[in-house]
Formats: C-alpha cells, sequence, structure tokens
C-alpha cells in the first residue's frame, strides 16, 4: 500500500499525459486531466498522514535499495508540500479549462493537457526523490514542459521570452550536472541520506566550496538574486494560467531543493552569512524592483523574487524556529502567489491591458475580481489575521529568539520588504480596481484599450464562471491557509526537527546500520 502511495504522484501524471496523447476528444482530455490532478493531491494527503504518524517512509523502484536503486522518500516535509503544490496545480487547471487556453486550437489542446501534467510529474519526482542525479532529472522533466507551456500560441514577444528562459535554464543544467560530478567524485554517492556524512569528512575548503556551487546551481531555479532576470523576462508573457503555476509550483521547487540539501548534506551550527546575504538582497531589491513597475504582471514577478528572501531568512538561521517559519512561509506563498497571478488574470482579461496606467482607462474589472485580488494581496503584505501575516510573524520571532546582528538584519529586511510589498500592493489596487475608469468614448486610449482586448472567451459564460470559481477556490485556501495556522505550524515544527535530526529519514532509505 506504501508502494502504491509513493508511486502514484509520479506515475499518474505520467500516465494521464501519454493518454491525453490518444485520440481522445477535447472534453475526455479535460476530464482525463482533472481527475489525474484530484487524484494525485488525495495521494499526497494519505501520504502526509503516514508520514506524521509513522515516520519517514521509502519506496526502493524495483527492488534496489539505494545506492544502486531509485528511492522515493516521502517525510512530512515533502508530503505537505506535495499535497499543497498539487491542489494548486489542479486550481489552476481549472482556470485553464475555462479560460480557453487548453481548448483555442486542436493543435493548442494536444500540446497543453500532456506537457502540464508532465509539469505535475517533475515536481512530484523533485518532492519525493531521494538522491541528487534523480533531483536533476525532476528538474528537467518540469523545464521540458515549461519549455512547451511558455511557448504555447507564442507571438514575437512571448517567444523570445521562452528563449531566454530557456537558455538560462539549459545553463543552470549543465552547471547542475557538473557539480553531481564533482560532488561524486568527491563523495563517492548521490544518495542524499549518505551524502551527509560523507562530504562531512572532506576538508572545510573543498566542503564550502560544493556548497557555495550548489547554491548557485539551485539559486538560479529559485531566482534568488543576483541569479533572478530570467523571471521577470519570461513569467509576464505567458498566459494567467501558465504564469500562475509556474510562480507557484517552480520557484518553489528551488527554494524546497535548497532547504532539502542545506540539511542534508550541509548542516552547520548558527547562522550561514552567505545565505543571510543573498536573503536580504532579494528581499530589498527585488521589492524595489517591483515598486519600479507598470505592468502588474512584472511588479507581482518582481514581489515573487523578492518573497524568495524570506525563505531563505528562515534557512539561514538553521534552527527548528528559522526552519519552520520557512515551511509555513513556503505553503503560504505556493498559495497566494497563484491567487493573486489569477486574479490578476482576470483583471487583465476585463480590462484589456496590464499596464496600470492603460487599467485606468478601461472599463473596471469588477467588485468580485478585486476583492479576490485584495485578500490575497493582503495576505503577501503582512496584513494580520492573514497567512502571510501568520508565517512573516514566525520567521521574525525566529531572528528575534537567534539573536546576533545577522538575524536582526534579517529581521529589518524582511519588515522594510513588508511595508514596500503593502505600498506595491496598494498602488496596483489604487491604479487596477479602485480607481475611476475615464470616459474614453472613441479617444486615443479608449481605441488602445479596445485593440489589446482578448478575444471572448472560447468557453462562454461557462468558461467565465469556472474561471472565477478556481480562482475563489484559490483565494479560500489562501484563507484556510490562516486559520489552520495553529495545526500547519505544529506540523512544519516537527518537519523542521527531522530536518536537524535526519537519522529516521537516513533509516528508511539506506537501513539501520547502514548510514555511511
Amino acid at each position: 500500500m506504501t508502494a502504491a502511495l509513493l508511486a502514484l504522484p509520479v506515475l499518474l501524471p505520467a500516465l494521464g499525459a501519454g493518454l491525453s496523447l490518444l485520440r481522445l476528444s477535447p472534453r475526455a482530455v479535460r476530464v482525463l486531466s482533472a481527475a489525474v490532478l484530484t487524484l494525485v493531491p488525495a495521494d499526497a494527503l494519505a501520504l502526509l498522514v503516514l508520514a506524521d504518524t509513522r515516520g519517514p517512509q521509502a519506496l526502493h523502484v524495483g527492488g534496489w535499495h539505494a545506492p544502486l536503486g531509485v528511492t522515493l522518500v516521502a517525510d512530512r516535509l515533502s508530503a505537505l508540500l506535495l499535497t499543497v503544490s498539487t491542489l494548486v496545480a489542479l486550481a489552476v487547471l481549472l482556470f485553464a479549462i475555462g479560460q480557453g487556453t487548453a481548448e483555442e486550437r486542436r493543435r493548442t489542446a494536444v500540446v497543453f493537457h500532456p506537457a502540464y501534467l508532465v509539469l505535475v510529474t517533475g515536481v512530484s519526482l523533485a518532492f519525493l526523490t531521494g538522491d541528487l542525479f534523480n533531483l536533476f532529472v525532476a528538474f528537467e522533466v518540469m523545464l521540458a514542459a515549461s519549455y512547451v507551456l511558455i511557448t504555447v500560441d507564442a507571438d514575437e514577444n512571448r517567444t523570445r521570452a521562452g528563449m531566454t528562459y530557456t537558455i538560462v535554464s539549459l545553463t543552470s543544467s549543465i552547471l547542475f550536472i557538473t557539480l553531481i560530478a564533482l560532488v561524486y567524485a568527491a563523495a563517492g554517492t548521490v544518495t542524499l541520506a549518505q551524502l551527509g556524512p560523507r562530504l562531512a569528512e572532506l576538508s572545510d575548503g573543498l566542503r564550502g566550496t560544493l556548497a557555495v556551487l550548489l547554491l548557485v546551481v539551485l539559486g538560479i531555479k529559485a531566482a534568488i538574486i543576483p541569479l533572478h532576470l530570467w523571471l521577470p523576462d519570461s513569467y509576464p508573457t505567458a498566459p494567467a494560467p501558465i504564469t500562475a503555476v509556474f510562480a507557484a509550483l517552480l520557484t518553489k521547487v528551488g527554494v524546497y531543493a535548497v532547504l532539502r540539501t542545506e540539511t542534508l548534506l550541509f548542516p552547520r551550527g548558527g547562522v550561514w552569512p552567505v545565505l543571510t546575504c543573498a536573503a536580504i538582497i532579494t528581499m530589498i531589491v527585488g521589492i524595489l524592483g517591483a515598486v519600479a513597475q507598470d505592468d502588474i504582471n512584472r511588479l507581482l514577478s518582481f514581489t515573487l523574487v523578492s518573497h524568495i528572501g524570506f525563505m531563505l531568512f528562515g534557512i539561514a538561521l538553521f534552527d527548528v524556529r528559522g526552519l519552520t517559519g520557512t515551511i509555513l512561509y513556503i505553503i503560504h506563498h505556493i498559495v497566494v502567489q497563484a491567487g493573486l497571478f489569477l486574479a490578476a488574470g482576470l483583471a487583465v482579461i476585463r480590462v484589456g491591458t496590464a499596464s496600470l496606467p492603460r487599467m485606468t482607462k478601461g472599463p473596471p474589472p469588477g467588485v468580485a475580481v478585486a476583492v479576490l485580488f485584495a485578500v490575497p494581496a493582503l495576505s503577501l503584505s503582512g496584513v494580520p489575521p492573514f497567512s502571510g501575516f501568520v508565517a512573516k510573524l514566525a520567521l521574525l520571532q525566529a531572528g528575534v529568539a537567534q539573536g546576533g546582528a545577522a538575524a536582526y538584519a534579517l529581521a529589518a529586511a524582511a519588515l522594510v520588504t513588508s511595508l514596500l510589498t503593502l505600498y506595491a500592493m496598494t498602488r496596483v489596487w489604487t491604479t487596477a480596481f479602485a480607481g475611476q475608469p475615464e470616459h474614453t468614448g472613441h479617444s486615443a486610449s479608449g481605441r488602445l484599450a479596445a485593440a489589446q482586448a482578448p478575444e471572448p472567451t472560447p468557453g462562454g459564460v461557462g468558461g467565465a464562471r469556472l474561471m472565477l470559481a478556481s480562482t475563489a477556490g484559490m483565494v479560500l485556501t489562501g484563507v484556510a491557509v490562516a486559520v489552520l495556522a495553529g495545526p500547519l505550524a505544529r506540523i512544519g515544527e516537527r518537519a523542521a526537527e527531522d530536518l536537524l535530526r535526519p537519522e529516521a529519514y537516513r533509516s528508511v532509505v539506506l537501513g539501520e546500520g547502514e548510514h555511511r
């Protein structure tokens, strides 16, 4: 039973992707995709309950044990993030179906659904893999699917942005596989459960160099500043659902990889100055970039980059409180960022432009859309009682409890970033949602807004309702994260303790007495 639960999050979307390539009707493909992405979070939730009550669970694929075989491992952290991520993937898929992104033309329908399911396959594998090489494979699966999704029905601008995304991603992949070769040469294994003790035997200089190189490689994937420049140039050009799923999942998988590898491979006592500087720079520079934007999607993309710094905050502290705060922040950010981009997508569709100055001259997006944007925007800004406030409070309390100049600097940067985030979200709100539209008649600006207005949604009224319902579901999930902050914090704390004391993880992967 446990073996099936561990295999299904990877197998189900992969099989669904294959079946969707058969000569099925568009309706059958939509139903298949939705059914697969309904089963996967249910399976992930069962894994979470199992990992929380019985400890880490492992599947040795084909009966081959590590380090010779492929091992899938579910502990509290991976099962929790897998559950949240696949729920978001389901909501975004429903939005895409409603918008018609998946079925504008037969060619697009054939491409979108299998690529989307392959993306979910890569995400699931990244959370469950027990070795460094298959983590690389998971990233490649995600990237292959994202190459397709970001260029679906592409115009010149999206093609150019896709090329930037592809070149940067391929460069990071080359660096990653090179690093894996170096790690294998130094330690003789790529199994995560074995690497910690093996790397501890290396000289401090070599070990430190490998740690920094790994942070650089994963920093590109997580969009840590200054390795972030690809993200604001590529995400805003994609359709709203694709941007939403990329923003919610891809960078968070990168952060998860940083969290997993830093705790398993390079455990340390106290604050790591390199990660502290990266966290502060990412928070401050990212949010300053957001404040300078006049395009709603680029503004949200820079905000996404900035808030990666909050997740690095807790990892840099490297204690139970800090890691608990990071886990809470990842959960909050996955849900809230998806909700923000979906709500922004609704606004852009209704107004006809993503330019904030031009939004005041178009038709209002409506009260429902305004509310759906306001709730995650307030949460992202850290306004109580939303989930962002809970996660940021946990990080600030961890910083104060840790003490020292580095921890206080992280806390100060987090406060400044939160205030600037509130300013940026307020600016978007007053410009795009609360501003009074001008009566442009047949003016040039009115003609421009009309020219940029999208084609009617293929799904008609039903499609529009599905888009609104899926966005509302995503926003309500963000509210639920705040309501369930207590239980989530307790699970997050237990997951953080597991990360700092990984003996159970190593035992289930390698067997008792085989940690080396």
